[in-house]
């Protein structure tokens, strides 16, 4: 339907336009004539065709030319954001809780395990507690017997001597208090806070007869929110001190890491905006900025790992996900820009329309080079503060088109 009433409205509008060149006049094309004939060297507007056209005709801008640095890469976790939970003891599991892709809030109980460890920090702990009594009960004493000697001194019936010597050993008691109650906390946060477990073990039976009870086991704890990436035991197990049991990560942001080539090192900054593409989302772009630029390249491949921090919303973005990496290094030199739309093909070459003078066009081949937003570059063919006809530009074209079969 749209044809049908676009082509008559187009001839319509086409008979109030000429095209001259040297020694010619327009006459209407004889039937049967070559579409690809060569264009006539202007066409011509009067006025009432230029009204029905609504030719927009704009100035041939200068603009700066962003400069993008091209690259594959591959998505990580964020090292800030990952956290390695690990065994604080010998042990053996007992339960295993989380699984991988369970999502798991700061302090959420991942398993549980049960060590000899427990008792021996029981047995400390009752250890400092019996000292710390001791030490309190001999303080007591000599505070007694330091204020005894006191008594007798007023009453003349001790030395003073023998006062400073109560004294001293006052001192020395208390210092016993001080440091037996150290142990006591000690002990007492090693237990409590350290292997999360009761101070003492559960009444009515030995504690070796209860080591798999919730009191004698020592629980593990999630040390942040996020994803459980990696579980690396199971019930049973028996695990070392410092082993890691589970990986665990935010990914919330991302890592992205891009092997840039050695040439374009001289580009690169820390803080410089990046996107990222992956095929699972072939038409989104997801912005990043540069971390860090690694200090060396590597030896095989001639390529500097860059590494990049990807804000993750939704969590739509996964680990190891291939990506394609454009890193903005900023603008290079002005070049000249029209609309794409001023760009029509006229006998296989990419043509603008020049503006010679009020409703007069002609045609100008050029070179295109990069887009930019809706416009494109050129290369040569034009130069600046020239005007080209952007909206109405096929309109141009057919009249040169008709005008050139006609004087065929």
């Amino acid at each position: 339907m749209i044809r049908g009433v676009f082509l008559p409205a187009l001839a319509v509008l086409l008979a109030g336009c000429s095209s001259k060149s040297p020694g010619t006049s327009a006459s209407p094309p004889p039937a049967g004539a070559n579409a690809e004939a060569k264009p006539s060297a202007e066409a011509v507007f009067d006025r009432s065709a230029l009204e029905q056209a609504r030719l927009e005709v704009v100035e041939v801008v200068r603009r700066s030319i962003p400069v993008t640095v091209h690259s594959s890469g591959r998505l990580t976790t964020n090292e800030v954001t990952t956290w390695r939970v690990g065994a604080i003891t010998d042990g053996r599991l007992i339960s295993v809780d989380a699984k991988v892709g369970d999502k798991v809030v700061k302090g959420q109980l991942l398993a549980k395990m049960y060590s000899h460890d427990i008792h021996e920090a029981r047995a400390e702990y009752s250890r400092a507690l019996a000292e710390s009594i001791k030490a309190r009960a001999q303080a007591d004493f000599a505070q007694r017997q330091r204020d005894r000697a006191r008594r007798l001194l007023e009453m003349k019936a001790a030395s003073l001597e023998q006062v400073e010597h109560a004294e001293t050993e006052l001192k020395t008691a208390l210092s016993a208090v001080a440091a037996a109650e150290i142990e006591v906390a000690r002990t007492k946060h090693h237990l409590t806070d350290y292997l999360e477990i009761p101070l003492e073990a559960p009444r009515g039976s030995p504690a070796e007869s209860k080591g798999q009870q919730d009191e004698d086991l020592i629980p593990v704890h999630a040390t942040a929110a996020g994803v459980v990436l990696s579980r690396l035991v199971t019930p049973g197990a028996v695990v070392a001190a410092n082993s890691d049991l589970f990986i665990i990560s935010d990914l919330s942001t991302l890592w992205a890491i891009a092997a840039v080539q050695e040439e374009h090192l001289p580009k690169l900054r820390a803080g410089m905006p990046a996107r990222i593409e992956v095929q699972a989302y072939p038409d989104r772009k997801f912005p990043g900025r540069v971390l860090k630029i690694d200090e060396k390249l590597d030896a095989e491949t001639r390529t500097v790992s860059v590494r990049i921090d990807v804000p993750n919303p939704g969590e739509l973005l996964k680990p190891e996900m291939y990506a394609t990496i454009e890193l903005d290094a900023g603008a290079s030199a002005e070049a000249l820009f029209v609309p794409q739309v001023a760009v029509q093909d006229l006998g296989g070459k990419p043509t603008v329309f020049v503006e010679q003078g009020p409703g007069r066009f002609a045609p100008r081949t050029i070179t295109a080079g990069r887009p930019l937003g809706g416009l494109i570059e050129v290369t040569s063919g034009l130069s600046g503060g020239e005007r080209v006809v952007a909206r109405g530009a096929f309109i141009v074209k057919s009249q040169l088109l008709r005008a050139s079969m006609s004087e065929e």
